[in-house]
């Protein structure tokens, strides 16, 4: 190779450098969908339109394990023209793609586009707001009906655990919830870190319990200072027969993979039907 076709390859892949750094987290996030073999589609909620991520055409599944993301960080949407609240950490998809059950990820209001209706409250203080559980619900529906399912398992971290429990209380065909790290006293947390109150938000500690015969488990971690454990603890324990697990060395974005085939394990557990003696 002469002088000229080294300095070609180098500014091609220089080239290619600069566009891997400027890629939003919506084309990252894409483009790991992608490598996980994952279909992107659309459903319509209410008032917002929301992207699906799953292994294939919707096929008829009695149980539908359906994933929340968290939230983003307001500073980091903003540093994209037009804003991007999509989550730099896919989280929820990677464990998703681990499920053996039927499963999707279902996108909160914005994440992942499209930008209509996306105004900067909706990943800050709305991002669990009456309009964004109502516009989830919605379009749940709509997915739970294409797959032809009887019973949900909502599956949330972080934020996501947050619209998770809200959505659970909305949708009677929730049989367990999930939450990772879930933000689940968001008045608590903003007063924890010295937020702004999200002050057009629902606030989960302030709903009544959730039906004693949905499942619940909750995952801690005790090194996480984003949602410190002993902001969720009082709520966990008001909930009916909810089962906490504490993992000591989480954060809250460490280690959450390690553990997930033994909480899905968990999980069937707790839904198999009881046999008498």
């Amino acid at each position: 190779m002469n002088n000229s076709q080294q300095l070609i390859a180098a500014g091609a892949a220089l080239t290619l450098l600069f566009a891997s750094g400027c890629a939003t987290p919506r084309e990252k996030y894409d483009e790991r969908a992608n490598e996980l073999g994952l279909q992107r589609q659309h459903v319509a909620g209410t008032e917002f339109e929301h992207i699906i991520f799953s292994p294939g055409e919707p096929s008829t599944a009695s149980v539908l394990h359906v994933y929340l993301e968290g939230d983003t960080s307001p500073r980091m949407a903003s540093r994209y023209s037009p804003p991007d609240p999509t989550p730099h950490l896919p989280l929820m998809l990677e464990l998703m793609a681990m499920d053996p059950s039927p499963s999707l990820l279902l996108g909160r209001p914005c994440q992942h586009g499209p930008e209509h209706g996306c105004g900067t409250s909706v990943w800050t203080v709305e991002r669990y707001g009456e309009r964004l559980v109502a516009s989830l619900v919605a379009a749940l529906e709509r997915v739970r009906i294409s797959h032809g399912a009887e019973e949900i398992v909502l599956v949330g971290y972080s934020g996501g655990g947050a619209l998770a429990m809200l959505m659970a209380e909305r949708v009677p065909e929730t049989r367990a919830v999930i939450t990772l790290a879930g933000n689940l006293d968001t008045e608590a947390w903003a007063e924890h870190h010295d937020y702004f109150p999200l002050a057009l938000s629902l606030n989960p500690a302030d709903r009544p319990p959730l039906h004693a015969a949905i499942v619940q488990i909750h995952l801690v971690g005790e090194r996480d200072e984003r949602v410190p454990p002993f902001l969720t603890g009082q709520v966990i324990a008001q909930q009916k027969g909810a089962k906490t697990l504490s993992f000591a060395d989480f954060d809250h974005t460490c280690c959450w993979a390690s553990a997930w085939p033994d909480v899905l394990a968990q999980l069937s557990l707790a839904l198999s039907p009881v046999t008498a003696p």
